[in-house]
């Protein structure tokens, strides 16, 4: 329960005699002082009967103006205790005084929907997948910001972890989409900069391991024989494609266009889908030998590469439509993947990623500087390249352990 009071603030009193009064809240024993922009002098006000004395010559008015801010307050109080059992001493403050709280749900929804054509649509979809989870785990909508505490993420983590099985990779991605929504209502001043109760709680990070295939593994993937009668053999020249064309990305691969392909210098150029850059990659032979196999003689610009998926015109023009391509796609990729993985008896399931991390394995391996092994990959940041960095050192390291020593 929370108690509201009159507090003449006789300790603040000006050069003309009077003191500030306010209004004081107490919640859970913290307290918060409300000004109501009126001062009186310490003999003109009775504590007990919380009221203005007779002896000052507006006594009536202000009493009506004090009974109808107490009243108010009261009215503030109990609609706010009513819908959240969370109520804070500083929530009460700030909706006394008039400023509204901001649900979480209300605004994360509102904002998504908001930037829905500026993201990709899987990570708008994300998004909304990872906030209906959290909605799930509290069990109502009646959320604020505010309500969000050290505790309810604590709770939260450990509802992913031992009820829905997440690991912390998962658990993490959770937290940073609330993360991004706590700050962009920062940005819009509708919870104060103070308010972001991630920096005291943090899950740790599982150790990343980036699965690629060594040079044997690889060559053992090219020699492998597949069925020409489904797709199994277009997505093994699309895996081997990627690797000598700079790891292009699968959904890329998917939707690659003559017209992106430079023939006389041996090119490919297209708007990465991830980035929306524009991204230039000189291809190696191997590549240039793949392509050739697509080529048709009635063949159009406009035409896809590889026929693994339907890429209609509704693909280019709808990002629900195309990521649900994509999703299918992926899927049936990777179901190939794995079967040719089984075939080859590798420690891990073969997936069409793994092709990019193999380029960028090779390509350091080989002495390429890792400042162009990033700019063929098209990160953002050579920090992320750094990674494959770190896999090539720590297989010299092991390489001396066990032939050296």
């Amino acid at each position: 329960m929370s108690s509201i009071k009159l507090i003449l603030r006789n300790n603040k009193v000006d050069k003309a005699g009077e003191a500030p009064l306010y209004l004081r809240v107490i919640k859970d024993r913290k307290t918060k002082f409300i000004s109501l922009s009126l001062k009186l002098k310490p003999n003109e006000w009775d504590e007990d009967k919380q009221k203005v004395k007779k002896n000052h010559s507006n006594s009536t008015r202000l009493n009506a103006y004090i009974s109808q801010k107490v009243a108010d307050a009261k009215g503030e109080i109990a609609d706010l205790e009513r819908r959240n059992q969370s109520t804070t001493a500083r929530k009460l403050k700030e909706a006394i005084k008039g400023k509204p709280l901001t649900n979480f749900f209300d605004y994360s929804d509102n904002l998504c929907e908001k930037r829905k054509d500026t993201l990709a649509y899987s990570t708008y979809k994300n998004y909304k997948t990872y906030l209906k989870k959290f909605e799930k785990f509290v069990g109502h909508r009646e959320l604020m910001f505010e309500d969000i505490t050290v505790t309810t993420l604590k709770d939260f983590a450990s509802y992913c972890s031992s009820t829905l099985g997440n690991n912390n990779t998962t658990i993490n991605f959770s937290l940073k989409i609330m993360k991004i929504m706590f700050k962009e209502a920062q940005k819009e001043d509708l919870i104060p900069l103070d308010l972001f109760p991630f920096n005291k709680f943090t899950v740790k990070k599982e150790k990343s391991t980036k699965r690629y295939l060594t040079a044997e593994q690889f060559q053992d993937f090219m020699d492998l024989e597949v069925s020409n009668k489904d797709k199994a053999q277009i997505i093994k020249d699309m895996f081997i494609f990627s690797v000598f064309a700079g790891g292009l990305r699968f959904g890329d691969m998917l939707e690659l266009k003559w017209k992106n392909y430079d023939k006389k210098n041996g090119r490919i150029t297209k708007i990465i889908r991830k980035t929306n850059r524009q991204h230039s990659v000189r291809i190696g032979q191997k590549a240039v030998e793949i392509l050739e196999k697509y080529q048709q003689k009635d063949q159009k610009q406009e035409d896809i590469i590889f026929p693994f998926a339907n890429i209609d015109k509704t693909y280019f023009t709808d990002k629900e439509h195309r990521n649900l391509i994509t999703g299918r796609a992926i899927a049936l990729s990777n179901m190939y993947l794995r079967k040719m993985g089984t075939r080859l008896e590798l420690p891990f399931n073969l997936s069409f990623h793994i092709s990019r991390h193999t380029f960028a394995t090779r390509a350091l391996n080989n002495g390429m500087r890792i400042e162009h092994v990033s700019k063929l990959m098209d990160h953002s940041d050579i920090g992320i390249t750094q990674v494959y960095a770190k896999i090539i050192s720590s297989e010299l390291d092991n390489a001396v352990d066990k032939y050296i020593n």
